[in-house]
């Protein structure tokens, strides 16, 4: 939860388009989260049950080869 992934796709249904950033709410189950929107002002504009391929996990750590 809490992690912030980009949308991989667009969802016009939910108004959402891909590139657009939000952040897991929610494991619903297996592959499956809730995910809020926000807009520049920090206000929800769409929440949205998405499946783990429809979305690119963002990180801003390093990743190391080990």
């Amino acid at each position: 939860m809490l992690d912030v992934a980009a949308l991989l796709e667009d969802k016009p249904a939910e108004k959402l388009v891909a590139g657009r950033v939000g952040t897991v709410a929610e494991v619903l189950a297996l592959g499956v989260f809730e995910v809020e929107f926000l807009d520049s002002k920090g206000r929800t504009f769409a929440v949205a049950e998405l499946k783990r391929e429809e979305l690119l996990a963002l990180r801003h750590e390093l990743l190391t080869a080990a």
